[in-house]
């Protein structure tokens, strides 16, 4: 059964209404069939005027309480017109009224206010109310006044303020703002929870306000806080009889958390000796609905407003409600989410202030999100237009259209962390850095990004030329209520491409395909492609406009970390670059691009397959080197798995290279390459990729070509890829050559020697190859130095493995097998398609001995060898020279080989000592001397720092400085 009050109420309207009641009167459950929003506010006006008729001395405007402290009668005229019934004339009914205030004699017209009536001692002098830069404008978020200890902490810095008048802006209370928008979803569902919910609300702020107030200014603001809740609790249970609630009443009841606040945080102020006023901004601020989610402010009215406002209420000190207003007919509204940062902007401009301030929980404006990019800089200032463009595309700044009101008057806006007071935040305004500035810093300020969109692409070549097929597409987005949030099409008017928001797409591309059926039939139109998953990444920086380089500077960062781009637009002012990536490529975009233009720390993910004499040697130098290259390079060689032939170490932020070998044994897993390098590749974090294979295993590198494909970058010395079979060679390099996603092998030839890198310069630089011949093994370099005078072939080679220069088993050196393969590289390098049997070897292991059962074996039977051995040698010094054990790349007769060849004494080949390496380049330039590279080429030491060099070259390419 409806209410007594609410009945009783509705049978004073009309006799259309009675007939409605009398038949429905019987019914317990359903409402009368009268119109929904005449039943939602006829039956809020009924309650909400039961509700007040038992707390008398109140009224619907809680400001009243702060201009007059004497307890004041009902007064009807605080009662918003959005309360009364539609189509009635604000003339009530007098029975109605006096049957709730009789002992009152009633001017009966109810206006559409949500103003105090001035009181009557009130001075009639008009105040002067002051402008220009004494006022400085502050905003506190939800997050800077979310408990009474931060509240004090606002005061405080209010009071900090030497400005001469200060208009400070408050939202509600953390959370506050979500917890009345669920009364109103759970009152509209018919969820008594409601009333729970809104006692939640209530205690909250009690608590808050015992820990705050005393005195007066405490029973005033409980007082007042008691009424608005019992007006809420009236509002919602009609809300809750209705099953709806309208627009009206939600704008009304969300602005609640802002008005007690306001008068919280006012009381604080004065109860430090400071004049202050607190305003209830629905009283100032008049804007124009434009749409369900926008409004436009209506600076000449406020500003009238302000004005009579100020001259009833002059203070110095001025706590203000952010996020509601009033529309032109003084109905209550929001300035939708986040519109207290924009009631902010808006209020600077009408009181033209110095600055306005944003207090907030972050230091200022990153350079990007710091969630996203570690690295993200403090932006110290941005332009108005900047500001506006990182803001559309969701950086943490501002509501886009806080700028609009402050660009006016050139006020600046000054971003502030409430809980770190030291650092000097960002400053927004029209002119930025110094103009001298150099470097691409200057020119690119920040990136951001919107991800959960998809691409629409119409396209056909029958829309070439036609006028009004772009406004049919877009008039059809328009239909549906989509959003369209980047537009890119070419000259050729082949296609349309734009972005919405993926929710959105599903019914964007069925529209479309239903407008343009009989174009699509007829084949004028090709096909509506929806390309789903994808991530918007924005460049922004206003000095970008005619700075030639700024985009090939951001798509090759792009192309470098294999990110491959669906569309680009940029308009002519040139203030933004916007790309449309793959949803999963967007996080590495994103610190791809910020590393580049921010000389920020190019991170590479690294995993080390093969923790062997090498491996270890190679994470130990990257241990001892970490901190040099993060500090003095911006390197950051981050290494998140590493894997042997049976356990694998996996790290989510980065292996302990300090205590890796303990750590391997204590959490490492069994090891499996698809998992290993999943999760070194999975983190989307690190925008590069690098495996090094430390191994001489041909199954590791025969996954080389897969990894390249999916963008992760190889290092190896592993030689068993560029000396295996021709075609897959030729597919591997094609492959690399195509992409921007590195292959380095110096150290498969050289070991820490520049031998590869010299031999691609020769060649890049037009130079033509004639011979390449050179001691490629340091360990038949040290043989066949130390192999004089009187010593066995036996003696060295024992003496050499003894040393660690051979490998367990001394016939994989002495085979030759090993200075082939490095021939066979160098051969195709310099372009020669030869297979690794096309290359004739003289192999030192003698022939009765190829097949013994071990090492062992081998080295005990080998001094019967050592006369044939000797016999070489005695013939070479007779001659005047030496042996030496080489490889040969033949450039002129097309063909390679390795063999034991003879040198005089003043050759260059025969001045080596230890384990030295010495290659010799005959080139056209370098005819008569060849080009000569010597040094160290065996050893774990400097094969690791072969490998480790390639790794920094890699990073050079990917954007560290050079």
């Amino acid at each position: 059964m409806w209410p007594r009050h609410v009945i009783t109420w509705f049978k004073g309207w009309s006799p259309g209404i009675n007939h409605h009641l009398s038949r429905s009167r019987q019914r317990t459950k359903n409402p009368p069939k009268i119109p929904l929003r005449f039943f939602v506010e006829a039956a809020a006006m009924a309650s909400l005027s039961s509700a007040i008729s038992s707390t008398p001395g109140h009224t619907l405007s809680p400001n009243a309480m702060a201009h007059d402290a004497k307890p004041r009668k009902l007064c009807y005229s605080h009662c918003p017109t959005f309360l009364l019934p539609p189509h009635r004339s604000p003339i009530c009914r007098r029975g109605f009224v006096s049957g709730l205030e009789r002992k009152r004699t009633l001017k009966t017209r109810i206006f559409a206010s949500v103003t105090v009536d001035t009181p009557v001692h009130a001075s009639p002098e008009k105040v002067q109310f002051p402008k220009g830069d004494s006022w400085s404008v502050h905003k506190f978020g939800g997050t800077c006044v979310g408990s009474s200890e931060r509240i004090k902490n606002v005061a405080k810095i209010i009071l900090s303020d030497d400005s001469e008048r200060k208009f400070v802006v408050v939202s509600a209370m953390s959370k506050v703002t979500d917890m009345m928008y669920d009364l109103i979803y759970k009152a509209q569902s018919r969820d008594e929870a409601y009333i729970s919910a809104l006692d939640v609300v209530l205690e909250k702020h009690k608590c808050t306000a015992l820990d705050l107030l005393d005195g007066d200014d405490l029973s005033s603001f409980l007082a007042q806080l008691y009424h608005d809740i019992s007006n809420l609790k009236a509002m919602l249970r009609a809300i809750y009889i209705a099953g709806h609630a309208t627009e009206s009443f939600t704008e009304f009841v969300v602005g609640h958390g802002e008005l007690w606040s306001a008068q919280m945080l006012s009381c604080v102020i004065r109860k430090n000796g400071v004049d202050c006023n607190w305003m209830d901004t629905r009283e100032v601020l008049i804007v124009k609905p434009t749409s369900s989610n926008q409004v436009d402010p209506d600076f000449k009215a406020s500003e009238d407003r302000l004005e009579k406002w100020y001259s009833k209420n002059p203070s110095k000190t001025i706590i203000a409600t952010g996020f509601i207003a009033s529309t032109p007919q003084n109905i209550p509204t929001t300035l939708k989410r986040d519109g207290s940062d924009f009631s902010a902007a808006i209020m600077g401009a009408l009181f033209k202030a110095r600055q306005v301030t944003i207090w907030t929980d972050v230091d200022g404006v990153y350079s990007a999100d710091p969630r996203k990019v570690s690295e993200a800089v403090i932006l110290k200032t941005l332009s108005y237009q900047e500001a506006w463009e990182m803001s559309y595309f969701g950086a943490n700044v501002l509501h886009p259209r806080t700028i609009i009101p402050v660009m006016r008057y050139d006020i600046p806006i000054i971003i502030r962390n409430i809980f770190n007071l030291a650092a000097p935040g960002t400053k927004i305004c029209r002119s930025t850095e110094d103009e001298t500035a150099q470097g691409l810093e200057s020119f690119v300020k920040g990136f951001a990004t919107i991800d959960n969109l998809a691409l629409v692409n119409v396209e056909g070549t029958g829309m070439a030329g036609v006028p009004g097929t772009a406004s049919a597409i877009f008039s059809a987005v328009k239909d549906v209520g989509a959003n369209v949030i980047m537009i890119s099409q070419a000259s050729s008017e082949h296609s349309v491409c734009f972005a919405v928001p993926e929710k959105e797409v599903n019914a964007v591309s069925e529209l479309l395909q239903s407008r343009f059926r009989e174009a699509l039939n007829a084949g004028r139109l090709s096909q509506v492609q929806v390309i789903p998953n994808c991530s918007i990444l924005a460049t922004v920086g206003q000095k970008m406009a005619s700075t030639p380089g700024v985009s090939a500077t951001l798509f090759n960062a792009l192309a470098k970390a294999n990110i491959n781009v669906r569309a680009i637009a940029q308009g002519c002012s040139e203030y933004n670059i916007t790309v449309v990536v793959k949803r999963e490529d967007c996080i590495r975009a994103l610190r791809a691009v910020h590393s580049r233009f921010y000389h920020s720390r190019t991170t590479i993910a690294m995993g080390i397959i093969g923790p062997g004499l090498i491996g270890a040697t190679l994470l130990d130098q990257l241990r001892d080197q970490t901190t040099t290259l993060k500090e003095e390079f911006n390197i950051d060689l981050r290494v998140m798995g590493i894997t042997g032939s049976r356990t694998m170490l996996l790290s989510e932020a980065g292996v302990d290279l300090s205590r890796w070998r303990e750590l391997q044994k204590e959490k490492g897993v069994v090891a499996d390459m698809e998992k290993f390098v999943q999760h070194v590749h999975g983190n989307h974090f690190i925008p590069n990729t690098v495996l090094v294979d430390c191994t001489a295993d041909s199954s590791i590198a025969s996954h080389y070509y897969d990894w390249l494909r999916k963008g992760i970058h190889v290092v190896t010395p592993n030689k068993k890829a560029n000396s295996g079979p021709l075609d897959q060679y030729l597919k591997l390099r094609a492959l690399q050559r195509q992409s921007y996603t590195h292959y380095f092998y110096e150290a498969t030839v050289g070991a820490g020697l520049p031998i590869i890198n010299t031999l691609q310069g020769l060649l890049e630089t037009g130079d033509k190859i004639l011979r390449i011949e050179g001691i490629f093994s340091g360990t038949l370099s040290y043989i066949f130095n130390n192999f004089t005078g009187g010593r066995t072939f036996s003696e060295v080679v024992a003496e050499a493995k003894q040393a660690g220069y051979t490998e367990p088993d001394p016939r994989d050196d002495l085979s030759g097998t090993d200075v082939c393969r490095k021939v066979i590289i160098l051969a195709r390098e310099s372009g020669l398609k030869l297979e690794l049997s096309d290359i004739p070897v003289e192999s030192l292991v003698p022939e009765p001995l190829k097949d013994s059962a071990s090492a062992e074996e081998f080295m005990q039977k080998l001094p019967q060898f050592d006369q044939e051995m000797s016999k070489k040698r005695q013939i070479a010094e007779d001659a005047g020279g030496v042996l030496r054990y080489v490889g040969v790349v033949d450039m002129v007769n097309q063909k390679g080989e390795v063999k034991l060849q003879k040198y005089k004494n003043d050759h260059p080949f025969a001045q080596l000592s230890g384990a030295d390496n010495i290659i010799a380049f005959t080139t056209t330039r370098y005819k008569d001397q060849p080009l000569i590279v010597r040094g160290p080429g065996a050893g774990a030491e400097v094969t690791a720092g072969g490998v480790f060099s390639d790794l920094l070259r890699l990073a050079s390419y990917l954007g560290a400085p050079s």
